[in-house]
């Protein structure tokens, strides 16, 4: 199962960079492969100072080894074996009316002192994070997660989406960072799913990515926007930072298990504003925005 889902997220990431590529026109993604100290490694490829992304990343890593200390206390073992690979992508575009996506699909799979699988699961999901709400992209957005969940299993997308509206949420602020999406973690093999399933499962949804996030793209890119969208954005993208250095789990996970730190950081945007108690004009799209942010709402 290993070897098939890192192939899987090997041919993925190709066709994820080949397609944003021929999307932003301007700008390749430069390609850097790395290795772990203690086994493994990865192929990051990020994008910067295109037409269409300011910044992103579509990265692919495979680590193995001993088990970091923060996992063993999590799984409540004295030692251990694991295996874990995934492709981590997020994409902050220029343009203020196309937002920012992230999404991640992963596998994991730990051992006995014998070499013999003793639990494996596969996680990840997609959310987005609009800095303009157009309520088309969102319904889009929602009912190609949906569509994807309802070909396995017709409770997935409202589960999935309920862990997604919960896990993104920027507590000190209590808001949502974004509108949402998908999110799932710990998908083993039970009486109703085999592995199988879950890789069939996860595969469908990152087969789906494109047509989520590529036609919203294609609609607001060249939409005119003037310094002050820009501004927003900015202090938008500063409550997306808060995000995942406080209360990220990849991130804290990475940063606590001696990870790639350029890799790791990959995900923040390039340009940031904090302005003190920013608040936006009272009836302004702004505010629209952060009305919709205080509550998860249904798209589809």
């Amino acid at each position: 199962m290993k070897d098939k889902f890192y192939k899987y997220i090997e041919n993925l990431q190709d066709k994820i960079t080949s397609e944003l590529e021929q999307i932003d026109g301007a700008v390749a993604f430069k390609e850097d492969l790395w290795k772990r100290a203690e086994g493994g490694g990865g192929r990051t490829r990020v994008i910067e100072n295109g037409n269409v992304f300011e910044k992103g990343g579509v990265n692919i890593s495979a680590v193995h080894g001993e088990l970091p200390e923060v996992l063993r206390n999590q799984f409540k073992v004295k030692e251990g074996n694991f295996f874990a690979c995934g492709l981590s992508l997020v994409l902050h575009p220029k343009n203020p009316f196309v937002p920012t996506v992230h999404a991640n699909w992963r596998y994991f799979e730990m051992y006995d002192a014998k070499g013999n699988i003793v639990t494996q699961w596969f996680g990840g999901g997609q959310d987005l994070t609009p800095y303009y709400l157009f309520d088309e992209d969102a319904i889009h957005f929602h009912s190609v997660c949906k569509n994807a969940c309802d070909k396995h299993h017709s409770a997935f997308y409202t589960e999935f989406k309920k862990t997604c509206d919960g896990y993104f949420w920027n507590t000190h602020r209590n808001e949502a960072r974004g509108i949402g999406g998908l999110f799932f973690d710990y998908l083993k093999e039970n009486k109703d799913f085999s592995i199988e399933d879950r890789y069939n499962f996860v595969t469908e949804i990152g087969n789906s990515f494109l047509n989520s996030y590529v036609p919203i793209v294609e609609k607001r890119k060249n939409l005119a926007f003037t310094q002050a969208h820009k501004d927003w954005q900015e202090v938008r993208r500063g409550r997306y930072v808060e995000f995942n250095l406080v209360h990220d789990r990849g991130t804290l996970f990475g940063l606590k298990t001696n990870g790639r730190i350029e890799s790791i950081l990959m995900s923040l945007p390039p340009v940031v504003q904090w302005k003190y108690n920013h608040l936006p004009e009272k009836n302004s799209p702004e505010e629209k925005l952060l009305e919709v942010l205080k509550k998860p709402k249904e798209w589809v």
